[in-house]
């Protein structure tokens, strides 16, 4: 009886087993999931020098992160300077970090010229007028700034520009956008000519270049930096136009918006389905990477968590996750706490494991470019 009895304890154990084996979902290691994951991340970092934060040392080498971003300016403790002290140590700073990496490491920056400028005068960098003051002198006063800001970020080692702005200017008071003469026009048609240049440009010095803010911020009232910004009646379809003449072949990247917009989704942008997928790569037939704006800024942090953001931004396309790590807050651990939230969301099955793989075989295909 007790031998029966331990027998049919075991059958019962194997069969749970068995079952439960069967449930689970079949997976590539562990290993290759969190480097595929980590492939997705893009962080922001403080220091002048790989040693200032040793976590850069390790998210780069041990992590195997996919890129990082670059500010002159620490929002968190409001000092200067984050990363950019001078053209050489500037240089260096990006070259110990490709050194750190064993495959190529996207170097990114916001080098718009004019308003959003992380390379200044004042660190030893020319300075050139941003988008609607370039525009205005003409198309080879566009392409001069293009080029020049091209020929710079190569000398400094950076690869990845997040330029050009590709939002048309339809609220001229719009605090990001049209005040801050970050559009290059009204006329989609000039944006367009524009940040084909920029692109053209850009591609002859190797530089990876990222239109910005998809689907369109230039109709805007509100800042996504401060807090949620609702476009549901300012947004007009021509804010499309650059993007579906230039996403199917010009563009390698493009940047998401984190504004709200009722007529295309109840989500913003930045986690929208229906904006990233069905619309951007559905409709206007983009292929390449998609990155998000950054993960800090107020329209996300004040009604999302990093669990609920990453979720849901991978969910609706976004490949490249911008972890600036330049919000209200500095977190060194950012990079092994997003690759756990990910991982889990996969083992859990909110995230399809495809859908990891599918992003990181693009960004990594986008650095095949660059060598």
């Amino acid at each position: 009886m007790k031998t029966s009895r331990i027998l049919s304890l075991a059958v019962a154990l194997l069969l749970s087993l068995s079952v439960s084996c069967q449930s689970r979902p079949r997976t590539a290691d562990d290993e290759n999931l969190r480097r595929d994951i980590a492939q997705m991340l893009l962080v922001g970092f403080r220091g002048t020098g790989i040693d200032d934060s040793p976590h850069i040392r390790r998210d780069v080498q041990t992590y195997r992160i996919g890129g990082v971003i670059l500010f002159e300016y620490d929002a968190p403790s409001h000092s200067r300077p984050r990363n950019i002290a001078s053209p050489t140590q500037l240089r260096k700073l990006c070259d110990d970090l490709q050194a750190l990496s064993t495959e190529t490491l996207l170097i990114g920056i916001d080098q718009e010229g004019g308003s959003v400028s992380r390379l200044k005068r004042q660190y030893g960098f020319p300075e050139f007028p941003g988008a609607a003051e370039t525009a205005e002198a003409g198309y080879e006063s566009v392409r001069y700034a293009a080029r020049t800001t091209a020929e710079q970020l190569r000398r400094a080692g950076i690869n990845l520009n997040f330029a050009p702005c590709a939002d048309v200017d339809i609220n001229p008071d719009c605090p990001v956008i049209g005040r801050l003469g970050r559009s290059f026009s009204p006329n989609p048609k000039v944006v367009t000519e524009c940040a084909s240049i920029w692109i053209e440009e850009q591609n002859k010095q190797h530089i990876i270049s990222c239109l910005k803010h998809f689907p369109g911020h230039g109709s805007a009232s509100g800042d996504t930096h401060l807090g949620a910004v609702d476009v549901t009646t300012s947004w007009d379809t021509s804010e499309l136009r650059p993007y579906r003449l230039l996403a199917p072949n010009k563009a390698a990247m493009i940047m998401t918006s984190h504004v709200f917009n009722a007529n295309l989704d109840t989500m913003p942008a930045t986690l929208s389905y229906n904006i990233l997928t069905s619309l951007l790569r559905d409709s206007l037939h983009f292929q390449g990477v998609i990155v998000t704006d950054d993960l800090a800024m107020g329209a996300m942090v004040q009604q999302y968590s990093l669990d609920t953001m990453l979720t849901l931004a991978i969910l609706a396309g976004a490949d490249l996750l911008c972890l600036s790590n330049n919000g209200t807050d500095y977190d060194p651990n950012i990079v092994p706490h997003a690759i756990d939230i990910i991982c889990k969301a996969v083992r859990s099955g909110r995230i399809p494991e495809e859908r990891i793989h599918q992003s990181a075989t693009r960004i990594r295909a986008l650095k095949q470019t660059l060598r």
